[in-house]
Parts: C-alpha cells; sequence; structure tokens
C-alpha cells in the first residue's frame, strides 16, 4: 500500500508523520488491501484539519476530516469517523435491514 502525505501551509513533524502512517496501516487492515491512501494535512489560522483518504479495491474511497487546534486531536477525530465508515461498510444487507416489530 502506498501511503501519500500532502501537507499545504502546515509544517509536519516525523513523530506526526509516524503516527498517522501507523494509523493508516491499521484502519486499512480492516478493510482488506487498500491500493493507496492520501493523509493531509492543512493549517488554516488557529485551525488545524487532517482529511484521511482510504481507496479499497473495487470501491468507492472512505474520506474522513477532523478539525482541532493541534494535529494531533485531528488526526485522532479523522481516525475515529473513518473507523465508524468501515464499521457500517462491514454490515451485511441483512444486518442492516429494519428489524421486523411485534404485533
Amino acid at each position: 500500500m502506498q501511503i501519500i502525505f500532502h501537507s499545504h501551509h502546515a509544517v509536519i513533524s516525523p513523530r506526526m508523520r509516524l503516527r498517522a502512517e501507523k494509523l493508516v496501516a491499521r484502519l486499512s487492515n480492516r478493510i482488506g488491501h487498500p491500493v493507496n491512501a492520501i493523509v493531509r494535512f492543512e493549517q488554516d489560522g488557529p485551525t488545524r484539519r487532517v482529511e484521511l483518504l482510504l481507496q479499497p479495491p473495487r470501491r468507492r474511497p472512505l474520506v474522513a476530516e477532523g478539525f482541532g487546534r493541534t494535529y494531533g486531536p485531528a488526526l485522532g477525530a479523522a481516525a475515529a469517523r473513518l473507523d465508524a465508515q468501515i464499521e457500517h461498510r462491514k454490515r451485511t444487507p441483512r444486518s442492516r435491514a429494519p428489524k421486523p416489530t411485534r404485533a
């Protein structure tokens, strides 16, 4: 899997890149073998934004973003959103169907 890092008006420490890389590897294990992953770090004044994009094979990409005053909490928020998307996608159509109610 190829991980691409983008930083727009942001300086990212090697430790933050390593943390993002480990997080993407952990999340990618849950969806199979993704083709690639893109991690975008942006800074706009006091707000930091992290966007995670995972491209599974033969499916639509999963995209999640997180905001925070620093990159750590923003990365955690984006990871939580992406984890929820993966969990929702793993459910089968039968389990997503509404439960019948008793009369």
